[in-house]
């Protein structure tokens, strides 16, 4: 298979108690271990074949369904795990931080533009924090599994961080009440990689 579930670099538990390891086994083991496979089935055989993720996803609108709903919650999961970690949350620092207070005014000021974002998406879908072809930044929010890669976004450029507001990434413990998942979410952010990510 060309694309594999990766390994996440910590417990399922580890995460606790903002997001609980019931939700992170089901959503890592099931969930993302289904878009991989199934995106897998979508590009053999076919000109995708062997292709990195980000050049199937930039010319996303030619392809398939399957390739956009998989691709995309393939390579969405992958960001979304990557930018969590124990011991996460507070603020970045250094240039990241600069560039999120000359882009939005203040922490404070991002973290509500982006949190609203996620809570006013409409069904499923993930909010971003992208990186723009010019430098700036800017949030956005996605339906389903499309992200900033695709050329149907309407906002494009690098994701730098992500959130999953798709019901089964916060239904077992938050029910409906996708605020409060949003707000945990804030304390399990690894701002290192989120920085390492904008530079």
């Amino acid at each position: 298979m060309s694309f594999k579930l990766p390994d996440l670099s910590y417990d399922y538990n580890a995460l606790e108690p903002y997001i609980d390891a019931r939700t992170m086994e089901i959503h890592h083991s099931k969930h993302h271990a289904a878009y991989t496979a199934n995106f897998n089935k979508a590009v053999e055989g076919s000109s995708l074949e062997g292709k990195a993720i980000e050049e199937i996803l930039a010319g996303v609108s030619a392809g398939s369904a399957a390739v956009r709903n998989n691709g995309g919650g393939y390579y969405n999961h992958v960001l979304y795990w990557s930018i969590m970690g124990p011991g996460g949350g507070g603020e970045p620092s250094g240039e990241l931080l600069d560039a999120i207070n000359g882009a939005f005014g203040s922490f404070a000021d991002f973290k509500s533009q982006f949190s609203t974002a996620a809570a006013t998406r409409f069904g499923s879908g993930w909010a971003w924090l992208v990186k723009a072809a010019d430098g700036s930044l800017v949030v956005s929010s996605t339906p389903n599994q499309d992200n900033p890669l695709m050329d149907l976004a309407e906002v494009k450029g690098t994701p730098l961080l992500t959130i999953d507001v798709w019901e089964h990434a916060y239904y077992l413990n938050y029910q409906n009440r996708r605020p409060e998942y949003i707000e945990a979410f804030w304390n399990v952010i690894n701002w290192e990689e989120v920085a390492s990510r904008f530079k």
